[in-house]
């Protein structure tokens, strides 16, 4: 049996900013669920963290500058663009979030 395809980003948070507030996200009020009258925190919150900051950026390049000599410049470089690969990808992908959640 397949695993039920999981829900979009943006519902995922907004559900549990509703469950934070003690609201069941799926009762509806004016005809459409609860959940939904969370999603400009969710926006507000995507937009806040649409830029990586230098821990997540190590995190997923999987090597910090620090661990590498000033004079290795060859590899320097390469590591710069796998970092600017990272940030690049990050970017598309809160993007994508942004998109969805209009």
């Amino acid at each position: 049996m397949a695993k039920p395809k999981p829900k979009p980003v943006h519902e995922r948070a907004a559900r549990a900013l509703c469950l934070l507030d003690s609201n069941p996200p799926d009762a509806t009020m004016d005809g459409k669920p609860l959940w939904m009258d969370y999603l400009p925190e969710v926006r507000a919150v995507l937009q806040a963290i649409r830029e990586p900051d230098e821990a997540m950026i190590e995190a997923a390049s999987h090597i910090s500058a620090g661990e590498i000599s000033a004079a290795d410049t060859d590899f320097r470089d390469g590591l710069d663009a796998a970092r600017a690969m990272v940030v690049k990808d990050w970017l598309k992908m809160i993007d994508a979030v942004l998109g969805e959640a209009g």
